[in-house]
């Protein structure tokens, strides 16, 4: 059997496959269950498809299948960031951020940095309630 473990492909394939492990964790209820679960299970094929590619003969076909499974991935990250399933930003970014998550944050899908069109949550002052 082929050794994998130092292959940038598989390296950064992990990493994806890890960081979507815990994002997912962070959705709420309904997209944990439905898009979480096809994000993980989409990552771990595709490293399994990359690990098989690496130890087959005919390693064309298998890649062919591998891009295929990229595909897929990539059309479920689109439809995450447009679900906003309180998908990609970090915990501490999410308190601070607005509805659409623009608070002048760096989006790691796009690699560009969201403008603030509108003040965040932060900008506001705090609600106070009387004790009547």
């Amino acid at each position: 059997m082929a050794r994998y473990e130092h292959l940038p492909i598989y390296k950064q394939a992990l990493d994806a496959a890890v960081h979507f492990e815990k994002v997912v964790a962070g959705f709420s209820r309904y997209h944990k269950y439905t898009l979480g679960t096809e994000l993980r299970s989409q990552s771990r094929a595709a490293l399994a498809l990359i690990v098989r590619a690496n130890c087959a003969r005919d390693r064309a076909s298998v890649l062919v299948e591998l891009r295929q499974c990229l595909d897929e991935l990539l059309i479920l990250l689109r439809l995450a960031k447009e679900v906003r399933a309180s998908a990609f930003r970090s915990r501490d970014s999410m308190s601070s951020a607005d509805a659409s998550g623009r608070c002048g944050s760096r989006c790691w899908w796009s690699g560009s940095v969201a403008t603030k069109s509108y003040p965040c949550r932060r900008d506001f002052p705090r609600r106070v309630t009387s004790g009547k």
